[in-house]
Parts: C-alpha cells; sequence; structure tokens
C-alpha cells in the first residue's frame, strides 16, 4: 500500500506543479472559477507535495525504503483540460487508498494513510462542484487494487528509477469510443451499450464495472468486439470498466481474470 499511495501522491504532486507553471490564472478564472476558488485549487497541489512528504516520513519509519519520483508527461493542452483530469486523478487517488488499507500491517504508515485520504475526498468534491458535477453522486467510494491503480498512472509516466515502479505491469489500455462523454461526465441509463476498445479486446467476455453501488464490488456485463457491452443499472459517480475473462457471481474482480483497463467512467 506505502509504495503504490506514494507513487500516486508522487504523480499528483509534479500534476499540479506542472500544470500551473505553465497555464496563466486567467485560463482558470476563463472556467468561470472566482478568485477564492482558484486559490482553493492551488492549495490543492500544496496539500499533494504535504503528503509526499508524509508517506515518505512514515514509510521510512517503517523500515522500508521510500520510492522515488519518476518522469512524466500529462499531456497538457489547455486549463480546462489539467482540471478535468485533475477531477480523475483524484478519485483514483481515494480508490488507490480503500483499495490498499487492508493490505497494511503498519499502524503508523496506516494512520498517516487515514488522515490523508479524508483531505483527498474533500479535493475531489471541491473540484467536482467547481466543475458544476454532483458533489456526491454515491454514498460510498471504490476501491481499487495496486494493480489496476498502477494501471491508471502508467500513461503519465515515461520513465522511473529502479524501484519506483512498484514491480507491477500495467494491464493493457482500455478507451471508450461511444458514447460521448459530455463535459467529462455521462448521463446514461441502464442497458446502453458502450463501445470500448483494446489490443487485448480478443481476450475478454465480459465488461466489469467496479462502483461501489455493485454488490460484490462489481457489475459484469457480456461483452463482443462488435456491440459492446451494456451499461449495468443503479450505477453512479466514478465507475472504473474493465474488460474480464469471467464475469463471477460474487462480483469480486480479481487481476487474474483482468484482461484490459481500468478506464475511468463518470456518470451524473
Amino acid at each position: 500500500m506505502s509504495y503504490s499511495a506514494l507513487t500516486l501522491e508522487w504523480l499528483e504532486n509534479t500534476f499540479y506543479q506542472q500544470g500551473f507553471a505553465q497555464f496563466p490564472d486567467d485560463q482558470f478564472k476563463a472556467l468561470g472559477l472566482t478568485d477564492a476558488q482558484l486559490a482553493d485549487l492551488k492549495s490543492i497541489g500544496s496539500s499533494e507535495e504535504a503528503h509526499v512528504g508524509l508517506l515518505q516520513s512514515a514509510i521510512a519509519q517503517a523500515g522500508v525504503q521510500p520510492v522515488q519520483q519518476c518522469q512524466y508527461n500529462f499531456g497538457f493542452t489547455d486549463a480546462a483540460g489539467m482540471v478535468a483530469t485533475a477531477a480523475i486523478l483524484e478519485s483514483v487517488g481515494i480508490s488507490a487508498y480503500l483499495g490498499a488499507a487492508p493490505l497494511v500491517s503498519d499502524g503508523g504508515i496506516l494512520g498517516t494513510a487515514a488522515s490523508i485520504v479524508t483531505v483527498e475526498a474533500r479535493h475531489q468534491a471541491f473540484i467536482r462542484s467547481a466543475s458544476g458535477v454532483a458533489v456526491s453522486p454515491s454514498p460510498l467510494d471504490t476501491p481499487l487494487g495496486p494493480q489496476a491503480v498502477f494501471s491508471l498512472a502508467a500513461p503519465f509516466i515515461t520513465s522511473c528509477p529502479d524501484g519506483s515502479n512498484l514491480a507491477l505491469t500495467a494491464f493493457p489500455a482500455l478507451t471508450m469510443t461511444s458514447p460521448a462523454p459530455v463535459a467529462g461526465v455521462m448521463n446514461l441509463v441502464a442497458g446502453t451499450n458502450i463501445q470500448v476498445q483494446s489490443d487485448a479486446a480478443s481476450g475478454a467476455s465480459f465488461c466489469g464495472f467496479t462502483n461501489s453501488a455493485a454488490p460484490g464490488g462489481t457489475a459484469f456485463t457480456p461483452f463482443d468486439a462488435a456491440n459492446g457491452c451494456a451499461l449495468p443499472p443503479n450505477l453512479a459517480g466514478v465507475v472504473y470498466v474493465t474488460l474480464t475473462s469471467d464475469a463471477p457471481a460474487t462480483g469480486v474482480l480479481t487481476d487474474d481474470i483482468t484482461v484490459a483497463g481500468p478506464m475511468v467512467m463518470q456518470l451524473s
């Protein structure tokens, strides 16, 4: 847990540093942000820097070598894109902490992580509010395992020092080809077919929709390359979509059945 959390905090810290260095304040204000909201957004970047230091200290005190900062390419083009990506990163950050918590045996690291994840939740709520979408669309947040988290972070990482890639391999990438989201958010009804694409799609038989509202954590629907897969009912907020080789009745998604993904879907 400590490795995956610190890897993601390094990424988030660098993300905000590079974004604010690249885009002037007027680009953020053009999105409708007030001076106070822009100050809040910049304070999120400062918090991420503090999180890096806190985790480094907690991990070192536990007798473990902290992972180092990687090199990143976020593909920034404008402030609007940065804010949209920030909303996704903050959601993934919360999911990373929740998914890794059961793996932690050191109380000091767990306590530090718990104090961080509540702040990450406030970050996410502020960015969702500033973006004009529902602040709390679901009653629970959704946990993700370390390999799924690393798979979401991997597209931004260009290189890492030895020992800083968690010794994990990212799952093959998964993208949605239709329908297209509006302002990053999708307003879809259950049963709507979504089309997805992956180089590994030939090995998949199901789509997995991981969300706190799904019994067992993940709802599965049949997948085929021509028709995609249908959206299950009762999902809201952040949904992580994967292609899988099986659909366990328990609703528990495991790495061994994951074929591609996850990708992030924001449902209204």
